[in-house]
């Protein structure tokens, strides 16, 4: 079934992913991405993955899982404008995902760590973001180097040139970069919906109203209750 299913998906032109998680992860992930739970109901399923990638887990594998799960919390903390608590799981996702590193370097190890300081620089001061900001793309051509299919260090690179501010973002050339990682990279669902959503962002930025709501809308097939995305479809 999971082959015809994937046939079709082929044959519609629709990209597919295969999430790379634990299945036990998964809940927290789409719990974040879902944005139907605040960051307080979030805690007790962010303790509870923590827990079981403690158990499950060990060495540089469990470093990688907690730094995953620090992340996440952190996103939801950022969604709801709690930079503080957010700057902490970062710091803690870094931290997790160095030791990962020093014990043995690997694709996700070096993403993680990229995808935490990436979003740290969101929420810590402009110092902060100026003397670390650059490492982002550092960090993500470092699991590039391991894996070159790795779809969320390929984003990290492309967003910078959709999200970055004037006069140095490049929607055009952002927009080429994201269009081409789902065929060419290994893709996670957040990683599918982080593809969309910066595409229709950066058509949005460009007043290309008609191609921002495509894109936003397959980010809202994705995740149909983001509410970041429907926010954005609403300015259209």
């Amino acid at each position: 079934m999971c082959m015809v299913v994937f046939a079709l998906l082929l044959l519609l032109g629709v990209p597919a992913y295969g999430d790379s998680v634990p299945d036990w992860f998964i809940p927290l992930r789409d719990a974040v991405y879902e944005q139907q739970l605040s960051a307080n109901e979030i805690v007790p399923l962010y303790r509870s993955v923590s827990d079981t990638a403690r158990r499950s887990l060990s060495g540089p594998a469990q470093y990688i899982m907690l730094s995953r799960c620090e992340y996440m919390m952190g996103r939801a903390y950022q969604y709801e404008e709690r930079k503080d608590e957010a700057a902490a799981r970062y710091s803690e996702g870094i931290s997790l995902a160095e030791r990962a590193i020093k014990e043995r370097a690997s694709a996700e190890a070096y993403q993680m760590l990229a995808e935490n300081i990436s979003q740290s620089c969101a929420v810590r001061s402009v110092s902060y973001a100026m003397a670390n900001g650059l490492k982002v793309e550092r960090y993500a051509k470092s699991a590039l180097d391991i894996d070159s299919r790795n779809g969320a260090a390929r984003i990290m690179i492309a967003a910078r040139w959709v999200y970055a501010p004037a006069p140095f973002h490049n929607y055009n050339r952002g927009i080429e970069m994201m269009r081409v990682i789902p065929d060419e990279c290994n893709m996670d669902r957040d990683d599918l919906f982080n593809v969309y959503i910066a595409i229709g962002y950066a058509y949005m930025q460009q007043r290309n109203n008609s191609q921002a709501r495509i894109w936003i809308s397959r980010s809202l097939e994705v995740y149909p209750t983001n509410k970041y995305a429907q926010s954005l479809l609403t300015r259209l």
